[in-house]
């Protein structure tokens, strides 16, 4: 079968790699010279089970409120005369309830630790290197009421089959010294040992030379305009997507089937058809700087629960990364948020790197509101989803392209998680029709 699959960051590269591993003839739709440009391109680096808890719970509305017109505020909602804003702000907000909280957890988790075996399996397969860290994942807490209110999500997750386990001050210290400077503020962390970091472009753009010598297609440069169908209701189907190529020519290329995982921009293209996805695009911000002191620079992956971000150790690089800014689909950059994280790095780990020459960048993560991801078919008969991995892209890319490259082939991935146009009945997935 022929497979168009739209966009190249780690969904639509997995996606791709699993789908030509399945026996597709695969080309792949990108408007970047490259893989792994855009979203996929200088994120946290976490591979992290441990932390799916959904940015919807139920200290989340205080929250926004109290963050509300702080520039540089862990999450920034600014209000845009834009209906889609609104209506997911609206979704997010139910989203925020205990039970839609633990159930989402659920969800995410189980996405997730299927995504980390299958990425492990990847990295033997094909031998990538990414500066790969398989030393876990390590969550420190400056705030003794957000330390007591991590236990109960702590305990879901190990009841899930997670082993996140709450740790003192002196164990936290002891799993990484170099966080020996800010120990009289830290009241407590948690440790997940089996969570790893790595770089996502590094990945990304291997696995994308991997699959194009294995035979899949991929075409750079070009945009996607539309998608033209043909029929109605349960006859419906894609007969072809519109691009503009590398040479601004219009053309029409024709599949069998189409998967769309172009994050953010999936709404947007798929509205016209009918589907109205609750996707609304999460600016995130990243620093990345040179280490130049290695004793004083962590060595594993951490994350800080008080400023809401992440920090990975990437060769001879640190790459911190974190904040999400509901604003629309610049990617321009906010001056007060990229010198926040510095700020807060250089509190972290003075004199460990090179903090006067930062590289800064930003990406929109593709959220939504309840951080579930759409994975799977829609009411046309030969059209995709694999999008809407916010923040967790990196976490569930591996695991979503085999799951999509499954479900494309007519079989039934072998993982506990509802997708898009799968129903479970007693237990027993079955594969819902168009």
């Amino acid at each position: 079968m022929k497979v168009i699959v739209l966009g190249s960051g780690i969904i639509g590269t997995s996606s791709a790699w699993f789908l030509n591993k399945a026996g597709h003839d695969v080309t792949v739709i990108e408007r970047q010279p490259g893989a792994a440009q855009e979203t996929s391109f200088a994120n946290g680096g976490q591979i992290s089970v441990s932390h799916a808890e959904p940015w919807a719970n139920p200290s989340a509305p205080l929250k926004v409120l109290k963050w509300l017109g702080k520039d540089d505020a862990p999450l920034l909602f600014r209000p845009r005369p834009e209906l889609l804003q609104w209506l997911w702000g609206l979704s997010f907000l139910r989203e925020c309830t205990q039970k839609r909280t633990d159930e989402n957890i659920r969800q995410i988790v189980a996405i997730s630790e299927y995504s980390r075996k299958t990425l492990q399996a990847l990295r033997a397969e094909t031998g990538i290197a990414y500066d790969c860290v398989t030393k876990g994942i390590l969550h420190f807490y400056t705030d003794q009421k957000e330390f007591d209110n991590s236990l109960p999500a702590a305990k879901l997750m190990r009841d899930l089959g997670c082993p996140r386990h709450s740790v003192s001050t002196d164990e936290v210290i002891k799993i990484e010294p170099a966080l020996a400077g800010i120990r009289d503020k830290i009241v407590g962390g948690d440790f997940t040992e089996t969570d790893e970091s790595g770089d996502v472009y590094k990945f990304t753009d291997g696995l994308a030379k991997k699959s194009a010598d294995a035979g899949v297609d991929f075409q750079f440069n070009t945009t996607v305009t539309r998608l033209l169908t043909e029929g109605s209701g349960a006859s419906a189907t894609i007969t072809g997507v519109e691009v503009i190529d590398s040479f601004g020519r219009h053309k029409v290329l024709r599949a069998d089937a189409f998967i769309i995982a172009m994050g953010s921009f999936s709404q947007s293209l798929l509205k016209p058809l009918g589907i109205n996805l609750m996707i609304y695009p999460g600016k995130g911000y990243s620093a990345t700087y040179d280490i130049i002191k290695t004793d004083a620079a962590p060595t594993i992956s951490l994350t800080d629960d008080g400023y809401k971000l992440v920090v990975s150790r990437l060769g001879e690089r640190l790459r911190v990364a974190g904040t999400c800014e509901i604003n629309g689909y610049s990617r321009e950059l906010n001056t007060a948020r990229c010198e926040a994280i510095t700020r807060r790095t250089r509190e972290l780990f003075p004199g460990a790197c090179n903090y006067e020459s930062p590289t800064y960048w930003a990406g929109l993560r593709p959220l939504t509101p309840s951080n579930v991801p759409y994975i799977g078919k829609t009411k046309y008969s030969n059209l995709f989803l694999n999008t809407g991995h916010g923040t967790l892209g990196w976490t569930m890319g591996a695991g979503s392209g085999r799951a999509i490259a499954e479900i494309v082939s007519g079989r039934l991935p072998e993982v506990n998680f509802k997708f898009t146009g799968v129903e479970t009945v007693k237990s027993k997935q079955i594969l819902l029709p168009a």
